[in-house]
């Protein structure tokens, strides 16, 4: 029997959360041959949220590293942290700057809580549940809100604090990966609400592999600016 023609194929309720789309290769949600989804390794849910799974629990290892670290200086202000290296690597300094209680506790605090469920979410994803679209978006936000704090308490140390914490980076590191992998993930099952133009764009970058190469220049660009800001002082 012959497929239906595409003006009268039923249109799917919400995206698909398979590894490889529908059978002919197109988005979820969109007409055949409107925008091809990308399949293959580089786009399976087990690498996006493999991922997802591995950064989070560097994130939630740091996290626990950094409030066991906020109990000691409550105890005891002048204690020595296993991370102060020399003035510039310092997890002291930072947790001693008020920008480290930002809430009224701990920031660390607030990673124990996080970073929990981005684990399950990924675990249960590598299992095979499908997620709501709404869910999906919900997290990406979520994602992004953590990105926008840690990129600013990174911002914080560099150039007011003067000091750098290597667990805060971490989490900074750790935090843009989980980002960047969601983001791949929720391009391809078409979940972010985006004008169809929009998610053809960005489904066609990431397609072609740049969308990769520019979360790796990302993190280049990253390592740059803090050896141009400290340079030789981050050994001394």
């Amino acid at each position: 029997m012959h497929d239906a023609p595409a003006s009268l194929a039923p249109r799917a309720e919400g995206p698909s959360t398979e590894d490889d789309g529908r059978d002919d290769g197109t988005a979820p949600g969109t007409a055949p041959g409107t925008i091809q989804r990308p399949t293959g390794w580089r786009h399976s849910r087990t690498l996006l949220f493999g991922e997802m799974l591995v950064f989070a629990l560097l994130s939630l290892v740091a996290a626990f590293v950094l409030s066991d670290d906020a109990v000691r200086l409550a105890a005891d202000p002048t204690a020595t942290l296993s991370c102060d290296v020399n003035t510039v690597l310092s997890c002291g300094t930072v947790a001693r700057s008020w920008q480290a209680q930002l809430f009224g506790f701990p920031n660390a605090f607030l990673g124990l809580v996080a970073e929990p469920v981005v684990v399950t979410t990924a675990v249960a994803a590598l299992g095979g549940t499908r997620f709501p679209r709404g869910f999906l978006l919900a997290a990406q936000c979520v994602s992004g809100l953590g990105v926008v704090l840690a990129y600013w308490l990174l911002a914080q140390s560099m150039w007011v604090i003067g000091a750098l914490c290597p667990w805060c980076l971490l989490v900074t590191v750790s935090t843009t990966l989980v980002f960047a992998s969601l983001l791949h993930w929720n391009v391809l099952e078409d979940t972010l609400y985006l004008p169809r133009r929009a998610q053809a764009r960005l489904l066609a970058f990431v397609r072609s592999g740049a969308y990769g190469y520019l979360v790796a220049a990302w993190l280049v660009a990253l390592a740059v600016l803090v050896l141009a800001r400290y340079g030789p002082a981050l050994l001394a």
